[in-house]
């Protein structure tokens, strides 16, 4: 009994693992593609801000703090980084995501639902 519920246990957590990585794995080159969505509201070159911050450097850097960019509201107090789970989490739904994070509303209603979409974009961005 003991060893089939540690076989069920492994088995689950193996799971989870593969499935975590996949996601995590992006192709940058098709994040590219995707991230034309974007362009209308953030470039990733960095200090041109338009509607939305640059998102040049995201990766790593805290919430609420792209240089030059003024209009933040629901990131103004932000205490955490951007990494690829909090990214997975704003590109899903980032209206839901944020009040769930922190309590505060985001401007922000555009939402990429593909899982392999949104890893992608989060590649792309890692690369710029």
């Amino acid at each position: 009994m003991l060893i089939r519920g540690f076989m069920t246990f492994s088995l689950i957590l193996l799971t989870s693992l593969y499935a975590n990585t996949a996601s995590a794995g992006g192709d940058a080159a098709k994040g590219k593609k995707v991230f034309k969505k974007c362009k209308a509201c953030h470039a990733v070159k960095a200090g041109k801000n338009k509607t939305g911050p640059s998102l040049a450097g995201i990766v790593g850097r805290t919430a609420g703090t792209a240089p030059g960019y003024k209009k933040y509201k629901g990131l103004k107090k932000a205490d955490w980084k951007w990494n690829e789970e909090n990214l997975d989490g704003w590109l899903k739904n980032p209206k839901k995501w944020l009040k769930a994070k922190n309590g505060n509303k985001s401007k922000m209603v555009y939402k990429l639902k593909k899982a392999t979409d949104r890893a992608n974009v989060i590649a792309y961005l890692k690369s710029k």
